[in-house]
């Protein structure tokens, strides 16, 4: 696997880096092709978060974990990746390593909940369908604040009217995302 490292407002030790390599190696079992992994740790009022994003054959799987040791943040933010392999595993079969599934990752340590999520079925609760009407980016920014919603679907005028979404960022902001008209 492949690691690169980044530090935000604080310096990590080599210690730490070998323990997040270490720690994030154990997933790269999984995987047919090497993967590559971005790792960067940074503190957020005198907490220290790790956030941590995988790339294979494709896919990205990312956890960001906020704890009072950058250890613990490593743990919880490995463990988070199981699971979302876990519950996401007979849709990842056909992409992840042949076998990947025959012995489970037993994780490090107990998460806080208890409940078993492997079972859980995608299942729709609500269904809308809404004419998607041509606007500016601003424009879509305004309507899903003014709707407090985290994103907002639209027919964006600038980019010849591609289906795009924008979204509100935990880190504060905007995101935008558009369609490809290769």
């Amino acid at each position: 696997m492949k690691f690169t490292f980044t530090e935000k407002k604080m310096g990590s030790s080599d210690s730490l880096r070998a323990y997040a390599e270490k720690k994030i190696g154990k997933l790269d079992r999984l995987f047919k092709t090497e993967a590559e992994a971005t790792v960067t740790f940074s503190m957020e009022r005198g907490r220290y978060l790790a956030e941590i994003t995988i790339h294979n054959n494709g896919l990205y799987y990312r956890a960001s974990e906020l704890t009072n040791d950058m250890y613990a943040s490593v743990d919880s933010g490995v463990a988070a990746i199981e699971r979302q392999i876990r519950r996401n595993k007979t849709r990842l079969e056909k992409r992840l390593r042949e076998g990947a599934f025959e012995r489970d990752i037993a994780p490090d340590y107990a998460p806080a909940s208890a409940e078993e999520e492997g079972d859980e079925e995608f299942k729709i609760v609500r269904r809308k369908q809404f004419p998607i009407k041509p606007m500016s980016v601003e424009e879509a920014i305004m309507q899903m604040n003014l709707l407090d919603h985290e994103f907002f679907v639209f027919r964006n005028m600038e980019d010849e009217e591609a289906i795009s979404v924008v979204y509100r960022r935990k880190q504060g902001g905007y995101g935008l995302i558009s369609d490809s008209q290769d």
